[in-house]
């Protein structure tokens, strides 16, 4: 039973990385979702292929940024001067 408390508080910790992990998939596969919905609706090959580019490519920079700050963030924390104690 201790295992599962352990293992729960594991995902309570990571739970930030699994919503960022989400996010960055949904940007990743949204050009996947436009086309099939443009499908569905019904509108030609030209026009989905069109759409679906355009999209992927401004999820691909949202992506992008959204890593490049988390980067930046985590480098930041990392080269904090620590104090030495005389």
């Amino acid at each position: 039973m201790s295992w599962v408390k352990k293992e729960i508080g594991y995902i309570k910790d990571s739970f930030s990385q699994i919503i960022n992990g989400i996010i960055l998939f949904l940007l990743a596969s949204s050009g996947l979702g436009c086309a099939i919905g443009l499908r569905f609706l019904g509108f030609n090959g030209t026009i989905i292929s069109f759409v679906s580019i355009v999209v992927e490519i401004v999820s691909l920079v949202i992506a992008y940024l959204y890593l490049r700050r988390f980067f930046v963030v985590k480098e930041e924390q990392e080269q904090k001067p620590k104090k030495k104690i005389k």
